[in-house]
C-alpha cells in the first residue's frame, strides 16, 4: 500500500525525477505493447554488431533474464547532466554496505516474484491464500529492510538519497504499517491453529487439538537409527509441489474448526492484492542496470583491469582514455585466461580522425571497436574501461566494416562501399563518430587513395570524431585534424604482433607486408608455391 502524501513529498524540489533512481531513466527505452503489460525492446542500432556491444549487453544482462535489462542498454542519452546522474548512483554502489543492501533487497523481491508465481500453478484456494502471505510478508522485510540500510548508507548521489527521501516516506505511511501490522497478525494467528487428524479405513475425520500426547518425536527418534551412515538421494525423494486432493479436504476441514481465522485470511487476500508499490517497483528492476553493469566490469577488475567515471562533454572534442580495451574481447579472454593489452589515445586542440595502420591482426580493428565502445557505454552513465578518461557526447555513431558479399545484392563491393559511405555522411553531423575499417580492397590502389581522401576531408569538414582503420599511409597526414597511429609487432621477429597501438607516423613497411600476406606473396608463401 501506497501512501499518496509520501510520494508528493518526495516530488517536493525533484518534480522531474519524482522518484529518484525509478527516474533515472527519464527517456522511455521500451514500446508498449497495447495491453500496457508486455515490454518489446527496441531495435538494436546497426553499429552495435560491428562494435560487438551486443556481445558486451547479452553478456551483463544474461544473469538478470527476469528483469528485461536490455531494452536500457538501446538508448544512449544525450544530456551531460543524466549521465553524472547514473554515474553518481553507480559510485554509490560502490560502498559495500550500501551493495549488500541493495543485492539482499533485489533478492527478498525475486523470491516474493517466485512466490506469486507459484500461486499461478496452484489450485486450491488456501493454498494459494498461505503463498500471498508468504509473499507479501518477505516484501514488507525487503522494504523495511532496503530502508534501514540507506538509512545507515553514507549516499552522495541524487538518485539514492531522493530515493531514501521516499521509502522513508512509504515505509512510515499509514498503508504501509497497516500492511505490516496486517500480515504479522495473521501470520501469528495462523501460527496458534493445531488439530487432530483421524484417519480409518477411508474415512478422514478433523477435530480441534486437545492437549494430546505428541509421538511424532519419539516416532522419529526410534526410526532414525535406521538413517544413520546413509545419505538421502533427492532423486528417491522428490520434493512435491502444490497439494493433493486428500490435504486439500483435511484443509478446508480445518477450515471449519477456526472460521474467524480463514475469515481474516480472505479478507487479508482480498485488501492487500495490489500491495507491492510501483515507484519501489521500478527501482528494483532499475536498479538491476547498474547492479548488473558493475558485477559484470568487477570481473575483469580481479585480474587488474581498470575502469574509470569518465568526463563526457558535448562540445569538448579534446578526448582521451588511458589503458582502454575492448570490454567484449576481455570478457572472452579473462575467461579463457588470457593477457588483455591495453592502449591510449589522445586528440587534442584540432585533432579529429585517428588513422590506424599496420600488419594485420595487430589489433588495428579492436582497437577502432574500443573507441567506439568507449563512448557509447560513457553515454550511459556507465564506467568505462581505462584508468582515466574524456569522452565527446555525441548525437549518433557511424560504422562502415567490411562485410561479405551478399548475393541478393546486386551492386558490386565498390559500389556497395561507395553507397554505405554515402549514407552515412549525408546523416552525419559535427557531434557525430564516425568509425570505418578497411575499406576499398576490391579497388586498385590508387583509387582506393582517392576515394579515402575524399572521403576523410569530408569528414574533416564536417568536423566529426572518428576513427580509419587503413592500410594507406596517406590518409594519416591529410591535415592538421588527422592523428597517425601504429599497430607494432616484435622488433626481433616482425612476424609476431604486441596488439600495442602507439602515436607515430606512419612507415609504409606494414603496409606492403600486409599486402603480401593477403596475396599469398610473401617468401614463404612464394617458394611453397614453386615447390608444389
Amino acid at each position: 500500500m501506497s501512501s499518496e502524501a509520501g510520494k508528493q513529498e518526495c516530488r517536493l524540489g525533484h518534480e522531474e525525477r519524482i522518484s529518484g533512481i525509478a527516474m533515472s531513466f527519464r527517456s522511455i527505452l521500451f514500446e508498449r505493447a497495447e495491453d500496457g503489460t508486455r515490454e518489446q525492446p527496441i531495435v538494436a542500432p546497426p553499429f552495435f554488431v560491428d562494435l560487438n556491444l551486443d556481445q558486451i549487453i547479452d553478456a551483463i544482462t544474461a544473469p538478470r533474464q527476469e528483469y528485461n535489462l536490455k531494452p536500457y542498454y538501446y538508448l544512449p542519452l544525450n544530456d551531460a547532466d543524466e549521465i553524472n546522474y547514473r554515474q553518481e548512483i553507480a559510485q554509490d554502489l560502490e560502498n559495500d554496505d550500501l551493495w549488500d543492501g541493495v543485492t539482499s533487497f533485489s533478492t527478498k523481491m525475486s523470491t516474493m516474484r517466485r512466490y506469486l508465481a507459484l500461486i499461478d500453478n496452484l489450485y486450491y484456494r488456501y493454498h494459494k491464500q498461505g503463498w500471498f502471505v508468504e509473499a507479501v510478508e518477505i516484501y514488507c522485510r525487503a522494504v523495511t529492510g532496503l530502508a534501514r540500510d540507506l538509512d545507515l548508507a553514507h549516499l552522495r548521489s541524487r538518485g539514492f538519497l531522493s530515493f531514501r527521501e521516499y521509502i522513508r516516506s512509504y515505509k512510515n505511511s499509514q498503508g504501509f504499517a497497516a500492511l505490516l501490522a496486517d500480515t504479522k497478525k495473521l501470520k501469528d494467528d495462523l501460527a496458534t491453529i493445531r488439530y487432530c487428524v483421524h484417519i480409518k479405513d477411508n474415512a478422514v475425520r478433523v477435530r480441534r487439538y486437545e492437549s494430546e500426547i505428541d509421538y511424532s518425536l519419539d516416532v522419529e527418534k526410534t526410526f532414525a537409527k535406521f538413517g544413520q551412515g546413509k545419505k538421502e538421494s533427492p532423486a528417491r525423494h522428490p520434493i512435491r509441489a502444490g497439494m493433493n486432493h486428500v490435504e486439500a479436504q483435511v484443509l478446508e476441514l480445518v477450515a471449519k474448526l477456526f472460521p474467524d481465522i480463514f475469515r481474516a485470511l480472505d479478507d487479508y487476500c482480498a485488501k492487500y492484492q495490489g500491495y507491492v508499490d510501483e515507484t519501489i517497483a521500478v527501482f528494483d528492476r532499475q536498479i538491476q542496470f547498474y547492479v548488473a553493469y558493475l558485477e559484470y566490469a568487477a570481473k575483469l577488475k580481479q585480474v587488474g583491469l581498470r575502469f574509470c567515471y569518465p568526463e563526457v562533454s558535448p562540445t569538448d572534442k579534446e578526448v582521451y582514455d588511458y589503458e582502454g580495451f575492448d570490454l567484449a574481447l576481455a570478457h572472452r579472454l579473462v575467461r579463457e585466461k588470457l593477457p588483455v593489452v591495453s592502449n591510449d589515445f589522445e586528440l587534442k586542440d584540432k585533432e579529429r580522425i585517428i588513422v590506424v595502420s599496420g600488419p594485420n591482426q595487430g589489433g588495428k580493428t579492436t582497437f577502432a571497436r574500443t573507441f567506439g565502445q568507449l563512448h557509447y557505454l560513457a553515454s550511459l552513465g556507465c564506467p568505462v574501461p581505462g584508468r582515466k578518461a574524456r569522452l565527446f557526447l555525441f548525437d549518433q555513431i557511424f560504422t562502415h566494416f567490411e562485410r561479405e558479399e551478399d548475393i541478393k545484392n546486386q551492386r558490386g563491393k565498390l559500389q556497395d562501399d561507395l553507397v554505405r559511405i554515402y549514407e552515412i555522411l549525408k546523416e552525419a553531423t559535427a557531434r557525430s563518430i564516425i568509425i570505418i575499417n578497411e575499406i576499398f580492397s576490391s579497388t586498385t590502389f590508387r583509387d582506393a587513395v582517392f576515394l579515402g581522401t575524399e572521403i576523410l576531408r569530408r569528414i574533416i569538414q564536417l568536423d566529426s570524431l572518428g576513427i580509419c582503420v587503413t592500410f594507406i599511409d596517406e590518409l594519416a597526414s591529410l591535415g592538421d585534424q588527422t592523428v597517425s597511429m601504429v599497430s607494432t609487432v616484435v622488433p626481433e621477429n616482425p612476424m609476431m604482433r604486441t596488439f600495442k597501438i602507439v602515436r607515430r607516423p606512419a612507415d609504409g613497411l606494414s603496409y606492403a607486408i600486409s599486402i603480401a600476406e593477403k596475396y599469398y606473396l610473401t617468401y614463404d608463401r612464394l617458394r611453397e608455391r614453386i615447390k608444389s
